[in-house]
């Protein structure tokens, strides 16, 4: 055999077996023996080429984030510490409906305008070479280059608009619909494990239910699923959960609810309301999953804000826009006043509002400062400021919202549904804590140190839970014939290193990750290989 792995504390994944001590044998990139201490010494495997001694440690499948932007940090950054550190063998991509493919050299500019907050290389930057335009392309160069970890990609919605109707507020023809639902097939046809949407995000914010249901319909037929950032998670959350769960019942579709979690002031405590509502689904036979990250501030782009109708045209519009004083002047009273769509028709609080990242060097200073703070050491009213830096930032600016609530987060994990995602954010000078920490986060402090979650119950929802809405028969347990996608970590130690203070500190407490067997991570160390690849749909 390859790796043989002595006196694991086996934590298996399933969420009911209590952990056990075993040897685990691999080869070949797959588990080949798993050898209870109870079966008795003279049954353990022998002559590995390898041995680990786990003495103290425990062992779990391979962590899965399944909210993941690290669509370009996958392939730009080969050491990915950010995850492998944290356990994680699987991310999801394509999410919140934008992403880099399918597009069209048009689009594909556009596009990475739209998300230069989230994976940078904006349009212009020419470091990196964007050699596919199809979702096939894409996967096809994580497996030409190899990666940190593997990947499973989304096709996202907002791409398929902006393909076939562009950028415009208005409903599709049937015509456009029609080639949207061909494009999402092409997606899945090439390996997409479902679709996403970003449903405050533009172009994909203007899609109507009834067109949302008929490319619903194409992701089911492919036995994928759909995982929408909804309309809301501030006014109206609960209505905006319920549309996404009629939509999906409609169209026959499995749903995975993205980073999902009631946050404003408005939502304070009010978590219990969503799982009656997904629990009544459940019962009545919907197909529901759902992450969150184990934080309270959320993380997005400072163009995201703006309302709906201001960002209507694309990139270029919205900058056309904040140079006319009479537009500003509407989009100031939405957002301050009305509350815009864009921040969950809840009013502006420059005070929540953290700048997290710019893409422009000179513009470095705002970071770490509210907008309320930045605006009152230049003298100015947070407006003023928010809006010069989305002109001279040309829209790349990321912030954290400060919206969540401790008693909602901990409440929503609790499901039996809930899966883990990072939704880790890797760009700016000053990241979101979750893109370094959300995992060793779950397990240091809701397993060990408040007990929120069993440390099997909580392995289960960042491993076999998530597996299972992938549709991956073989990943997410420690048991014979799985791949040996594995974790050894000590769970009287493990902990996150970043903070919100010094966001791009790796962990403590997980010495050693494996990808086929292969390793990733090292005696704390990550190495130079490249293990990861595509994981694609199969029906």
């Amino acid at each position: 055999m390859d790796l043989l792995i002595r006196n694991a504390d086996v934590v298996d994944g399933s969420g009911t077996n209590a952990p056990y001590r075993a040897d685990v044998a691999v080869e070949d990139g797959r588990i080949t023996s798993v050898t209870r201490e109870t079966e008795g010494r003279g049954a353990r495997p022998a002559g590995a080429r390898r041995t680990l001694d786990a003495t103290g440690l425990a062992l779990a499948p391979g962590f899965i984030d399944m909210h993941a932007h690290s669509d370009l940090a996958l392939l730009r950054d080969p050491d990915h510490s950010a995850k492998a550190a944290q356990g994680v063998t699987l991310e999801v991509v394509g999410q919140d409906g934008l992403s880099y493919a399918p597009a069209d050299d048009r689009t594909l500019e556009e596009v990475r305008s739209a998300i230069a907050g989230w994976n940078g290389s904006p349009p212009g930057d020419a470091s990196f070479d964007f050699d596919w335009r199809t979702v096939g392309g894409y996967l096809d160069r994580i497996d030409r280059q190899g990666t940190a970890v593997n990947a499973a990609y989304l096709v996202p919605q907002g791409n398929v608009r902006m393909l076939a109707v562009g950028w415009d507020d208005r409903p599709a023809t049937r015509a456009e619909t029609d080639e949207m639902r061909r494009l999402v097939a092409e997606g899945l046809e090439q390996g997409a494990v479902g679709m996403s949407s970003g449903l405050t995000y533009t172009p994909g914010m203007y899609a109507s239910d009834a067109e949302l249901t008929e490319l619903c319909r194409t992701v089911a037929a492919y036995g994928g699923y759909y995982c929408p950032h909804h309309r809301s998670y501030g006014k109206d959350a609960l209505r905006a959960y319920e549309e996404m769960i009629a939509l999906t019942r409609e169209a026959g579709c499995a749903l995975h609810l993205a980073h999902a979690t009631m946050n404003f002031g408005l939502n304070r405590g009010r978590a219990p309301e969503l799982t009656d509502l997904l629990d009544r689904a459940l019962a009545d036979g919907a197909d529901i999953t759902l992450d969150t990250y184990p934080y309270t501030a959320g993380c997005t782009t400072l163009v995201a804000m703006l309302p709906s109708w201001a960002s209507a045209g694309g990139p270029e519009a919205v900058r056309a826009r904040l140079a006319d004083e009479e537009i500003c002047a509407r989009i100031r009273h939405v957002m301050e006043v009305e509350g815009s769509d864009g921040c969950h028709g809840v009013p502006m609080d420059w005070d929540a509002i953290e700048i997290s990242g710019v893409t422009e060097p000179a513009l470095a200073d705002h970071v770490g400062r509210t907008v309320a703070q930045s605006a009152a050491e230049r003298g100015e009213e947070p407006f003023v400021t928010a809006r010069r830096l989305l002109t001279e930032d040309r829209l790349g600016t990321t912030i954290l919202q400060h919206v969540g609530h401790e008693e909602n987060v901990r409440h929503m994990m609790r499901h039996r549904v809930h899966t883990g995602g990072s939704d880790g954010i890797l760009q700016g000078a000053k990241p979101h804590p979750r893109a370094y920490g959300t995992f060793p986060q779950y397990l240091g402090l809701y397993v060990r140190e408040l007990g929120v979650l069993s440390l099997q119950e909580c392995v289960a929802h960042l491993t076999s839970r998530p597996a299972a809405r992938l549709r991956l028969p073989d990943r997410g347990l420690v048991r014979e014939g799985y791949r040996a996608d594995l974790v050894l970590f000590d769970p009287s130690t493990v902990a996150p290193g970043a903070t919100y203070d010094d966001p791009r500190v790796l962990p403590t407490g997980i010495p050693h990750v494996l990808i086929d067997g292969r390793p990733v991570v090292a005696d704390g160390r990550r190495t130079d290989v490249l293990a990861g690849r595509s994981v694609r749909r199969t029906r």
